[in-house]
């Protein structure tokens, strides 16, 4: 019950109950604030409200939507108490912001001021008290999937290294590790170690309420009791290898124990003549959206960096990158740094206070206004909106020698955003970039138009953050 595959995702169903209970409690909160309003009068009584069903349903809509795109639906979100909370008045904001928009545009949606005040205040409260029960039972195991590791060695004592911490494990709980004939060296916790004895593999699951077997051998090779594991897959428990159990819990491929075989006979990486239209449509549409959205800051940034160096300093910054392919193109961004900022030393990463960033520069970097120019570049085809970032010539070459598939991430088209950017931090180092590379290989592999929208969404939390901004 820990998850589901929906259009390639891993969806959470903790998080999907947690929506669907705060989407509830957003639609109740407008017929209370409607009967508190107006003095004990139902909603469907009162004659300004046209469509009271479908009005409260898009508040109640809007508000998940609002708190997903502040990541508050992330399964490994480590921001804490005062993080939940300043991220749900942000997400409350913006979506007061939203209706507010919306009903100017579609007048028969609109609520009062009164109720839709009151609304907003008591979904705030009654979700800002809803959740800490809710993740109370969420960490007590209720929901969680009770896999059994076949496999005692360095293989399976990596799910403790990579997800110790308790976020980390909010989908499953380990039960019990089953030592193999090819385990030399045991690096697990050994009050989880189990022995099934003389009975099967299934009885042991039965009587332990497994729901997945985890495989991961050190030696696969003579050392798998694969007759009990068809046996257990025909019974209805889940068989899955360590390689798609990290796919699923951590939303990335993990280089060290990565196989071509798993790549080569695993689900994804496919593509189609309805994918490419329905991308292309997507990067039009998102394109055109945020420019009459952002064309504002564009205009305010282009005038910050005339007025800091000079009318004859250059506005926008070309840099030639690595595109679909392999092919180069130039990407357009907003000059944050000096124009000799790599005369000499020539390419560089850049770093934690570097000083060839200016002053506006910094500023429209931790905003991620620089990047908004890479708009024309998804207009005019070389990149997409959503996809991994597009690396120079000169560090693909490096990194390609040094990091195992990294050519591989050239079969989609480079993106504004990506799975890298929302999961993990700015890249400046070699170790960085393999971090994001086992994203953008999870990108790459299940890419769908819901995963690069959902991407989109959890920018919002990235660019209101400053997640990764140097």
């Amino acid at each position: 019950m820990g998850s589901f595959k929906f259009f390639k995702m891993h969806l959470r169903v903790p998080f999907l109950l947690l929506a669907l209970l705060e989407f509830c409690i957003c639609v109740v909160a407008v017929f209370i604030a409607a009967y508190v309003r107006f003095d004990g009068s139902q909603i469907t009584e009162i004659s300004s409200i046209n469509s009271p069903v479908a009005t409260s349903i898009l508040f109640g809509l809007t508000m998940p939507v609002t708190m997903m795109a502040m990541g508050l639906y992330q399964s490994r979100f480590r921001g804490g108490i005062i993080g939940v909370f300043l991220r749900s008045i942000i997400g409350f904001l913006c979506g007061a912001a939203i209706l507010g928009l919306l009903y100017y545009l579609i007048p028969s949606l609109r609520l009062g001021r009164g109720v839709f005040a009151l609304a907003i205040i008591i979904a705030f409260f009654m979700v800002g008290t809803i959740r800490p029960m809710f993740f109370y039972y969420v960490d007590r195991d209720i929901l969680k999937i009770r896999v059994l590791v076949l496999g005692a060695g360095e293989k399976a004592g990596s799910i403790t290294r990579r997800l110790r911490r308790r976020v980390d494990r909010r989908g499953f709980r380990v039960v019990s590790y089953v030592p193999l004939p090819s385990d030399s060296d045991i690096r697990v916790d050994a009050a989880l170690l189990a022995d099934p004895g003389e009975g099967s593999l299934l009885d042991y699951a039965i009587a332990h309420q497994i729901d997945e077997i985890v495989v991961a051998a050190d030696e696969r090779r003579g050392s798998l009791p694969l007759d009990q594991l068809l046996e257990c897959k025909v019974h209805g428990l889940d068989v899955i290898d360590l390689l798609s159990f990290f796919e699923r819990e951590q939303g990335k491929l993990p280089l060290d124990i990565l196989r071509p075989d798993w790549l080569i006979y695993s689900d994804g990486f496919r593509k189609g003549a309805f994918r490419d239209v329905t991308k292309r449509v997507f990067d039009i549409v998102a394109s055109v959206l945020i420019i009459l959205i952002t064309w504002p800051f564009m205009l305010l940034a282009a005038l910050a960096i005339k007025l800091e160096d000079g009318a004859s300093a250059p506005v926008l910054y070309r840099q030639v990158r690595v595109g679909y392919l392999g092919k180069p193109f130039e990407v357009l961004k907003f000059r944050s740094m000096t124009t000799d900022a790599e005369s000499v030393g020539g390419a560089q990463w850049a770093t934690k206070n570097d000083t060839r960033v200016t002053k506006v520069g910094q500023f429209i970097r931790n905003t991620r206004i620089d990047e908004l120019p890479q708009i024309l570049n998804v207009l005019t085809g070389d990149m997409s909106f959503v996809g991994p970032r597009p690396e120079r010539p000169h560090f693909v070459e490096q990194l390609s020698e040094s990091i195992a598939y990294y050519r591989e991430r050239h079969a989609v088209k480079p993106g504004i955003t990506g799975w890298a950017q929302v999961c993990y931090p700015y890249g400046a180092s070699l170790k960085d970039s393999v971090h994001k590379h086992e994203f953008d290989l999870y990108y790459i592999k299940n890419h769908t138009i819901f995963l690069d929208m959902l991407i989109l969404c959890q920018t919002a939390e990235v660019v209101l953050f400053g997640k990764g901004a140097r």
